[in-house]
């Protein structure tokens, strides 16, 4: 178990050691795993890897090993969004329409960047997913294609909500448009590089990603691994929706970024995180701009987001008012994150970590 701050508190051994012992009975040594860091304050108290993170080279997980963190990826192309909005390059108010002319439909009048960054449009996915070659290498503009004929929509845009993937494809091209730049070069020079996230970057096919680790599922027939990411998995190759590929070590760089209103500002920031929908079948749960708000009884608010992408499930949890950030990324997808996030809770508040 590392311990990554000189000045934890005696009080807190206890519950890192509880922390240690749940992540290394869900784990084995020999097996795909997971990163694990907690940082409470401006201290990282915790970061320790367990498992494999490629089963053909063993290669073991450590707080440097690089994840595709899926659907966590959505919260970077929401603040990309929200900057350019700040800098007056765009309006959350603006239509979808004004930014996709070419789509017919006029619903899309309708239909705000607000909804698309709160799952609230309407929009349908509807993608053919009987070519396969399609939908193992779509891009976002070609995941995304099928709106353009669209001629119906699942509710009244701002009504009710629909987690929906493709709707974050369309932030990879109006980050482009409103920028004036490639997607990978402003989210590289404009987000990466100003919170120290210097090797995250983006899946591409045949692209070296360091410290790489390869999402897997187990076959109990022939009792072995298989390989499940690019080329097993659908849409795997979009970006802006899933397709971000980082550690937990460069992600705590992101919450100090976060944290310091280095991106956005600060009132931003708390729109982002502030309910814009509840969400019935996730309890005491609802959603801001690209992330999940918790509010349970007996706990602060929760800010967070899970992410699964072939073999990769993710989890990254904040307590924004306990300045507490927890990560638990793992190249394996058998495993019951929730019952897992739910624990972590419950020592963090033993620990008296949330009062």
């Amino acid at each position: 178990m590392q311990s990554c701050s000189s000045d934890i508190k005696d009080s807190d051994t206890t519950a890192l050691k509880q922390v240690d012992s749940l992540f290394r009975s869900l784990y084995p040594e020999n097996e795909p795993g997971a990163a694990v860091l907690i940082m409470k304050g401006d201290s990282i108290i915790f970061e320790q890897g367990y498992g494999i993170a490629d089963m053909d080279n063993l290669t073991p997980i450590d707080g440097n090993i690089f994840f595709n963190i899926a659907s966590v990826s959505k919260q970077f192309s929401a603040v990309a969004i929200i900057m350019l909005a700040e800098e007056g390059k765009l309006s959350l108010d603006d239509s979808v329409k004004k930014w996709f002319p070419n789509i017919k439909a006029d619903f899309f009048n309708k239909i705000t960047i607000r909804h698309l960054l709160s799952h609230t449009s309407g929009i349908p996915d509807s993608r053919d997913r009987t070519d396969r070659k399609f939908v193992t290498t779509a891009t976002d503009v070609e995941s995304y294609s099928y709106l353009e004929n669209l001629d119906k929509l699942n509710f009244e845009p701002g009504t009710s909500y629909e987690y929906m993937n493709p709707t974050f494809q369309l932030m990879y091209t109006i980050i482009e448009k409103a920028s004036g730049i490639p997607f990978d070069r402003f989210m590289r020079e404009r987000i990466f590089s100003l919170s120290g996230m210097d090797e995250s970057t983006y899946f591409e096919a045949d692209k070296i990603i360091p410290h790489m680790s390869h999402g897997y599922l187990y076959d109990s027939i022939a009792n072995k691994y298989n390989e499940f990411d690019y080329g097993e998995e659908s849409f795997f190759a979009t970006k802006a929706d899933g397709g971000l590929y980082t550690s937990v070590r460069e992600f705590a760089e992101w919450e100090k970024a976060l944290r310091t209103d280095k991106l956005i500002s600060n009132k931003s920031k708390n729109e982002a995180h502030t309910a814009k929908i509840n969400i019935p079948d996730i309890p005491y749960t609802s959603y801001g701009y690209g992330w999940f708000i918790q509010e349970k009884p007996g706990f602060p608010v929760k800010v967070y987001h899970t992410g699964d992408n072939g073999g990769f499930q993710i989890y990254a949890g904040r307590y924004p008012e306990k300045k507490i950030l927890y990560l638990f990324f793992s190249n394996r997808n058998d495993r019951d994150r929730e019952l897992t996030a739910s624990k972590l809770d419950q020592i963090f508040k033993t620990a008296g970590w949330l009062n």
